[in-house]
């Protein structure tokens, strides 16, 4: 974790107690943390402090702006600092929503603090380090993936992905032409393979295929019980 002391870390919550507790906890944990106790605020403080802040945590329910309106507000230039959603819904539809809208976990709420920071430290794995890959960058057919920049080029211009995007996309490339096993990519990037990691882990192969489609040669094949598998030139 030393690595990642004095990082900074927006959140976002209304409930000013929880808020605070929150904020004072992950200051505790050697981390910086701003408080926002609605979206509009936490849209403005992103602006402010675009270039300090490497994690964002967004209560869903919030005055002013959703927690989900200000993800894809983030989402529109910054692909790639982690988003952690906090919040008392747990429909499976807002929960599939949150990664729709860009983001990398989801924790409802009650939890325990031990687990806030699990997740926090497990996605700046993911986004710090790119153990998945067998390389640095890939060729894929008209595309080229920068592994560690999480950045996927198409005749010069680049789209941002993020870090689980990039890691997923990472595996795929690293076992191209062959199946890539379902369970052990949901172990390596959720670091679960639950049912419902699962569902999500079938969103980011959505987007995924929607960024390669520019080139009809590339697909992203189901085999059915057994995981997925990236065809390429």
């Amino acid at each position: 974790m030393s690595d990642n002391k004095k990082l900074n870390i927006l959140l976002a919550e209304d409930d000013k107690n929880l808020g605070t507790v929150l904020q004072a906890y992950l200051d505790a944990k050697g981390y910086k943390c701003t408080l926002c106790v609605n979206g509009q605020d936490a849209i403005n403080a992103y602006k402010e402090q675009k270039n300090q802040i490497g994690f964002i945590i967004l209560d869903v329910m919030m005055p002013l702006k959703d927690g989900f309106t200000v993800a894809r507000e983030i989402r529109e230039t910054d692909k790639s600092t982690p988003i952690l959603f906090l919040t008392a819904k747990s429909l499976q539809e807002d929960i599939m929503e949150g990664f729709n809208v860009g983001g990398d976990d989801y924790l409802s709420k009650p939890f325990h603090m031990d687990e806030l920071l699990a997740r926090i430290e497990a996605i700046l794995r993911r986004a710090g380090t790119k153990e998945e890959a067998e390389q640095a960058s890939y060729t894929l057919g008209d595309f080229e993936f920068d592994v560690t920049r999480n950045i996927l080029s198409y005749n010069g211009v680049d789209q941002k992905l993020t870090s689980k995007e990039s890691s997923l996309l990472a595996m795929l490339c690293a076992n191209r032409n062959k199946t890539l096993d379902r369970s052990d990519a949901l172990k390596k990037i959720w670091f679960d393979d639950s049912y419902f990691n699962a569902r999500s882990m079938d969103v980011y192969v959505t987007k995924l295929r929607k960024y390669l489609k520019n080139d009809d040669r590339l697909e992203i094949l189901n085999v059915h019980g057994v995981g997925f598998k990236l065809i390429t030139p």
